[in-house]
């Protein structure tokens, strides 16, 4: 008797628990997307005034650069070549 009292609260717990998300899944969903769409866009609300400042107003087709790449030379002594032949 104790097995099958036991077997019934479980699928009791189990199809309740389906309905009730079928009911407030919606719900939760809802408030979780917009609380991480509140956290993201303060993240990069910040960011995007940022650049705005920064960038002075050019006419359209003005070229500026604001900085040069580094010239990197390839380190020879990095490693040898190895020629490999393949074997069927």
């Amino acid at each position: 008797m104790g097995l099958l009292k036991t077997i019934l609260i479980i699928l009791l717990f189990y199809y309740g628990f389906k309905i009730l998300s079928r009911f407030f899944g919606p719900f939760i969903l809802k408030y979780f997307t917009k609380k991480a769409t509140e956290r993201f866009g303060g993240q990069f609300r910040g960011f995007g005034n940022q650049q705005k400042q920064e960038q002075p107003k050019q006419q359209e087709g003005e070229i500026s650069i604001d900085k040069m790449p580094e010239n990197k030379s390839s380190n020879k002594t990095v490693g040898e070549y190895v020629d490999y032949e393949e074997i069927d």
